[in-house]
């Protein structure tokens, strides 16, 4: 077995190409971000941005959305064009991936995936484009986070919005992320626990740490073009972190803190057992059961971090029906 790389599709050559700006590099991980002294940041498109536009015999409606003109923050929503009548959808408010600092809504791996999952499942789904670090360190993308479900409750009584806000069970919504993006929608889940109703949290390897290092982040060996590997992970956190925080900070190391504020909620996690953070996830899953929050776990076998966007194998396309499967039951019950 082996830990899940970068699909070769995807082209990391980009090294080579200097950078018209000069200066001091404080930070940068290869290939994916690299930030000045002055503050400049270079995010290479390691990943092609795409439209939203779908094939139509996928059977989904994409449409772009503004949450907010002043901060730039918007939403990528897909809505399936056949469900049955007397069964309202399901929403998937989901946030993407990439350490805080990389990625977007609509990143092709991202559209690409979220559709697929919209018209699999049957559900609405709600891809939100938040504010990167380190120009907006966290809480900014946690602010961004209740903002996207404060807006999408809202949507139910906007007459403009009748064409998918009709399809829609706004007494059923799951906050779902990967990676940091699963971070953030545990953190949106504590925030508005309170406030606003939500039916169930789906943490697909969520991107969590700490100060004290764990077996898998020491011993899990790293392929060079791996989607996560520890010395990135670390540049994520000091980029992404308030500034003078460690990685001991409770939105980087929660260790349960203020966990049974979501014993209200289901939590599914999915794990990834090549993957680095594959014991922080199974700690979280362990606090969150210690302060009596029902949680459900999958381990998929045989893949890393981020296998079902970066990666085509045969393998990490077995797991991903495996997690789709995983998923339908859980947002069915």
């Amino acid at each position: 077995m082996a830990a899940t790389t970068l699909d070769p599709n995807f082209n990391l050559q980009i090294n080579g190409r200097e950078s018209p700006h000069r200066g001091v590099v404080v930070a940068e991980i290869d290939g994916l971000i690299r930030v000045y002294k002055d503050g400049h940041v270079e995010r290479p498109q390691i990943v092609p941005s795409v439209a939203c536009s779908l094939a139509p015999d996928l059977g989904v409606t994409c449409r772009d959305m503004i949450i907010d003109k002043c901060t730039n923050v918007w939403a990528r929503l897909y809505v399936p064009n056949f469900y049955q009548d007397r069964l309202r959808l399901p929403l998937m408010v989901y946030f993407h991936g990439g350490g805080f600092c990389v990625g977007s809504a609509s990143w092709s791996c991202y559209h690409e995936c979220l559709a697929k999952l919209a018209s699999r499942l049957s559900c609405a789904v709600v891809s939100v484009n938040y504010r990167l670090a380190p120009e907006n360190p966290l809480p900014a993308a946690y602010d961004d986070g209740v903002k996207a479900l404060v807006w999408l409750t809202q949507q139910n009584f906007v007459p403009s919005n009748c064409w998918w806000a009709s399809k829609c069970d706004f007494s059923s919504i799951f906050l779902a992320g990967d990676s940091a993006g699963a971070n953030i929608a545990y953190n949106v889940a504590l925030r508005v626990s309170r406030t606003l109703e939500t039916k169930g949290l789906i943490l697909i390897q969520p991107f969590f740490g700490g100060e004290r290092r764990t077996h898998s982040e020491n011993y899990t060996v790293q392929p060079p073009r791996s989607a996560l590997t520890l010395a990135a992970s670390d540049t994520y956190w000091r980029l992404s972190l308030p500034s003078g925080a460690n990685r001991d900070h409770p939105w980087c190391n929660p260790a349960g803190k203020g966990a049974e504020e979501l014993r209200n909620l289901r939590v599914m996690v999915c794990i990834s057992e090549m993957d680095i953070l594959k014991d922080r996830n199974l700690e979280l899953c362990a606090n969150l059961r210690s302060k009596g929050v029902k949680v459900e776990q999958l381990v998929c076998k045989g893949v890393g971090h981020a296998f079902q966007i970066l990666n085509n194998s045969a393998l990490s396309q077995s797991r991903v029906l495996e997690l789709i499967r995983h998923i339908s039951n859980f947002m069915g019950r």
